[in-house]
């Protein structure tokens, strides 16, 4: 602090309504301030002293401010730079690599090739049926080992496209984004982390938001199409078209899989930057659980609301039914695609174990039983990995907003 004011570090201001959102794009710290409180903290990011801030905010609202606490809010959000620190960026930021090939990507070139290879699977799906996604494409080949290697391992490129185009969508914003893997309950995913998503105007963050789903149906498609167009001569499909189309469909469930909002989605994030939200997830399942909490009398079970800003908790009295809604997508996913799957799987399996014969089939399902054991065993251990470091984390964490897109 110097001459009665703060060093602060570079902020954006992003108006919201109401509110302002503020934060550092180099730490994805940001926090929803009401507009006066943002006037205050411009005034003080530009130099003015504390005891002229104070005046100044009194003259013009009407009303005293206690700065104690707004500047100790400011350290939490670690918005004030330290003694010593240096102060903000003396020379020009590094550009953002690949910004210019996101622009390529998300161009209306781009886009009208997308969309032609979304109209074109259309067509070829409602001349042709047997395109349409079906969980019995799955098992291309009759070696559950071959299939179980080609679509585990031919998702992989599949899966890195999708978070690609996430990727690209932020870099076309200036935003720096990452890659990682982490787990989810029983699933292992590649999360893109843009931070800074916040900094930019809200009409903006749809796309990095969707770009993923929009990958997933242009793969689809092609995958689709190429199906089509590699049959044999007698309109069966050929093992080239088996292929794509067994790709096609674990995509397909990929797109479903983003309707289960409870898991934070990017459909959820959608949702939740429509309705102009922050922290709609925990602000709406707090309030299912409260209203259930309250119908059985167990009102000490009741959680406090008053953390969340009031829009959060307007909005999140209604979005319960939509988390209802991502719990029925996943009872659809289980009942009509990993049950018929799971069925079939081990139906083979246990026709080959069974039979009688120490054959290659009967190698091929017991090879193919145990990768599938080792992959649960790697999930539990992963699992609770994850809840031991959860426990051994403080409790309490700064206010950051960083989006993770699956």
């Amino acid at each position: 602090m110097a001459d009665g004011g703060l060093f602060l570090h570079e902020l954006s201001f992003v108006p919201e309504g109401d509110d302002v959102v503020v934060g550092r794009l180099d730490t994805g710290s940001y926090a929803v301030f009401p507009a006066d409180g943002a006037e205050l903290l411009k005034r003080l990011a530009q130099g003015m002293p504390l005891g002229a801030a104070a005046d100044w905010y009194e003259s013009v609202f009407d009303e005293p401010v206690d700065l104690d606490d707004f500047v100790a809010t400011l350290e939490e959000l670690g918005f004030v730079r330290e003694d010593g620190e240096p102060p903000p960026d003396a020379a020009p930021p590094a550009p953002v690599r690949l910004r210019r090939l996101g622009r390529a990507v998300f161009s209306l070139p781009a886009w009208g090739c997308y969309l032609a290879v979304a109209g074109g699977w259309a067509w070829a799906v409602a001349g042709h049926t047997d395109l349409a996604p079906h969980p019995s494409q799955i098992f291309f080949v009759h070696s559950l080992l071959v299939v179980q290697l080609v679509i585990t391992f031919g998702q992989v490129p599949l899966l890195l496209l999708h978070e690609g185009f996430h990727i690209l969508a932020g870099r076309r914003l200036g935003l720096p984004t990452r890659l990682r893997l982490s787990n989810r309950l029983t699933y292992i995913v590649a999360e893109t982390q843009i931070n800074g998503l916040l900094s930019v105007p809200r009409r903006k963050r749809y796309l990095p938001f969707l770009a993923g789903i929009v990958c997933d149906g242009v793969v689809m498609g092609a995958l689709g199409l190429v199906a089509d167009a590699t049959r044999n001569a007698d309109g069966t499909f050929s093992l080239t078209a088996r292929v794509c189309l067994a790709l096609a469909f674990t995509v397909g469930v990929r797109v479903l899989w983003q309707f289960q909002l409870y898991l934070r989605t990017d459909l959820y994030y959608v949702a939740a930057t429509a309705w102009n939200c922050y922290d709609l997830h925990d602000a709406g399942m707090t309030l299912l659980k409260n209203r259930m909490w309250r119908l059985l009398g167990r009102s000490d079970r009741v959680v406090d609301e008053e953390k969340w800003t009031p829009r959060d908790r307007r909005v999140g009295k209604f979005y319960g039914p939509f988390i209802v809604l991502g719990y029925g997508t996943l009872a659809g996913i289980t009942a009509f695609v990993s049950i018929p799957v799971t069925i079939q799987y081990f139906t083979i399996a246990r026709q080959a174990v069974t039979s009688g014969h120490v054959n290659a089939a009967f190698w091929d399902a017991v090879l193919s039983l145990c990768m599938n054991i080792a992959q649960v065993a790697a999930l539990v251990v992963l699992s609770r990995r994850k809840r031991r470091e959860k426990k051994l984390s403080p409790s309490h964490t700064s206010p950051s907003t960083e989006v993770e897109l699956a």
